[in-house]
């Protein structure tokens, strides 16, 4: 695939701004440790356990905080200062890292400290990610926005390439705990970048709105929105319903593919390299038209993916359908976002995130819990064909009404934010 030269003038286009610069190294190295942590640790529970049912929980575990307290850390994006918020979080996790692969190294670690350290990891980035989000318009400004938000995804799945493949040779030669470790100094490298960055923030002006009522109004605004409204619901019903299938992964690597630890990362690596391809041509694409039919073929082609991999009982062909299913949810995910950016005012921004945050993020728990006990009793192949096939009706019902979420959009856009 050749990108033309107008196209690819836009790839960087984020990069020229210094603090963003900073923001992106760093995130790169720190998330392919994260990576590497989210592989060996559900590895880990599996070698453990062997249980469908516990894997399930622990995706729960590690992601059900982001559900229960991301309102609460989007109103607390909005009124305290975004940058020193996402120092507080990096360090909590790098702390928690450190101590999951001290347990691990001593041979000293049991269940319970899995899922408790995971559950404390998920409640900081409750907090994490909509200050993260929301601080990237801080950096670029609005005009850069749409590709600071594609070159993040670029990031995301540029480290969700090489982390797995990482953890899989790592975990197969010396273990979980070296992968938990490296995920721990890779912080870091975050850390040292918002700490190197040059700002001039505007002063945020003292609220005298309760948090409650802070809350209700992001709600209510999410809610009246409705091109906004019908973005976030498909994007919960893809996290719901499709991406648990990561979370049977050990099973379909170990048991059904033949794989081990080393298939494991293999297989989250094709995803990650679907996904990272399409978030370089968004990057490229520079402009949020028909960006609405993006999200809804996105949605389609998805779930017919994760029909296919259930069927496969190939280990190679599972892999490049995997990365047809990666390309397919980032340009899902990645267009809803810019589109959901581009239309929010800068004073909802941190308390809309946080919705997008719970749609994305929040509903993966409950999704993995579901697979897990679906998994449990039915089998791990028709549990990710079922979870495939609502993804496709989803997105063919999001394609059904896109004039008029389409008009609706534009017309919001004519009004004053």
């Amino acid at each position: 695939m050749t990108i033309p030269r107008p196209k690819l003038a836009n790839l960087a286009r984020a990069l020229h701004h210094r603090n963003y610069r900073l923001f992106f190294a760093g995130q790169l190295i720190s998330l392919i440790g994260t990576w590497m942590q989210t592989v060996a640790q559900s590895w880990l529970v599996y070698r453990l356990t062997g249980s469908a049912e516990l894997l399930g929980l622990m995706g729960f575990a590690a992601q059900g905080p982001v559900f229960l307290l991301t309102t609460l850390g989007g109103v607390v994006a909005d009124r305290f200062d975004r940058h020193r918020i996402m120092l507080i979080t990096q360090t909590c996790a790098m702390v928690l890292a450190a101590i999951l692969a001290t347990l691990t190294l001593t041979e000293r670690v049991q269940v319970w400290e899995l899922f408790a350290l995971a559950t404390l990891l998920g409640i900081s980035n409750a907090f994490d990610i909509p200050a993260r989000q929301a601080f990237v318009v801080e950096m670029v400004g609005r005009d850069d926005l749409p590709n600071a938000i594609a070159l993040n995804s670029s990031l995301f799945n540029g480290a969700r390439l090489f982390g797995p493949a990482i953890a899989g040779l790592l975990v197969a030669a010396g273990g979980e705990g070296w992968c938990f470790a490296v995920n721990a100094v890779s912080y870091l490298a975050v850390i040292s970048g918002l700490l190197a960055m040059r700002r001039h923030p505007e002063p945020i002006l003292p609220s005298q709105a309760s948090v409650l009522a802070h809350v209700r109004e992001g709600f209510a605004f999410v809610a009246s929105h409705i091109p906004i409204r019908a973005l976030m619901l498909l994007l919960g019903i893809s996290s719901l319903m499709g991406i648990s299938y990561t979370v049977l992964m050990p099973i379909f690597a170990d048991r059904i593919l033949g794989g081990g630890p080393a298939g494991l990362g293999i297989l989250m690596s094709a995803s990650g390299l679907g996904a990272l391809s399409a978030a370089i041509i968004l990057a490229a694409r520079g402009k949020l038209q028909g960006l609405e039919t993006w999200v809804a073929h996105g949605s389609i082609a998805f779930g017919l993916a994760l029909v296919l991999f259930s069927l496969s009982p190939w280990f190679w062909l599972s892999a490049a359908i995997l990365v047809g299913a990666g390309f397919s949810f980032m340009v899902q995910m990645a267009a809803s976002n810019t589109l959901i950016q581009m239309m929010v005012p800068d004073r909802y921004r941190g308390r809309t995130m946080a919705l997008y945050s719970m749609m994305f993020i929040g509903m993966a728990p409950f999704g993995a819990l579901l697979a897990g006990l679906l998994a449990g009793r039915i089998g791990a192949p028709p549990t990710v064909a079922l979870g495939g096939l609502i993804c496709a009706a989803a997105g063919i019902v999001f394609h059904r009404h896109l004039p008029g979420l389409r008009a609706e959009r534009q017309r919001r856009s004519n009004d004053p934010l």
